[in-house]
């Protein structure tokens, strides 16, 4: 498998509709690494897939995606720390299986990556795991065809991907894949809350 898709300009455009914010923020990415970069009009451009998500939704005024306590940011800024650590530096199948493996158990008795809340976290999360939960790698896993292989699919995975049914503003039902195991996507309303 090649190497995890590299957070760039797509993914913080996805990010920006999410948070409601208008389109007409520059992107692009710098060095061997495509490093994600956002240029501001006021100075220097941010670097940084957290940094510049961050900043949007700083500058949406939804401050609560990156946790309302103490406690709460400092879970939210693990998960992003992982995503871009983990996720993004994943390299091969067996990489992306512990990946999925450790973040379903993690998510077996939360709603969410930080517990019970909506945070930034899951967006970036869903948005790093989405062309791995587009099912190459579980294809490679599950060789067999039909709808009753993305059931199998999505049941070894089950948390991950019910966390997965649950980030507003995605274009499936769920993983994608097995609506019916996900159950219903919530609101976008989720997102807009204060």
């Amino acid at each position: 498998m090649a190497a995890a898709a590299r957070p760039g300009p797509e993914e913080l455009a996805l990010l920006e509709k999410l948070l409601g914010l208008p389109k007409g923020n520059k992107y692009g990415v710098q060095g061997e690494r495509k490093v994600p970069v956002l240029q501001t009009n006021n100075g220097p451009g941010l670097t940084g897939l957290i940094t510049i998500a961050a900043h949007l939704v700083k500058q949406a005024k939804k401050d609560q995606l990156l946790g309302s306590t103490a406690e709460e940011k400092a879970v939210v800024q693990q998960w992003l720390e992982y995503r871009v650590t983990q996720v993004d530096g994943c390299s091969s199948k067996e990489d992306t299986r512990i990946i999925l493996k450790n973040l379903n158990i993690h998510l077996e008795d939360k709603v969410y990556l930080a517990g019970n809340i909506f945070t930034l976290a899951d967006v970036l999360m869903y948005y790093g795991l989405h062309h791995v939960m587009a099912w190459p790698l579980f294809s490679a896993l599950v060789v067999t065809t039909g709808t009753a292989a993305a059931a199998e699919r999505c049941a070894s995975h089950l948390s991950l991907c019910r966390q997965a049914g649950g980030i507003p503003g995605q274009d499936t039902e769920g993983c994608g894949n097995c609506s019916i195991i996900c159950g219903p996507v919530l609101p976008s309303s989720t997102i807009h809350r204060h």
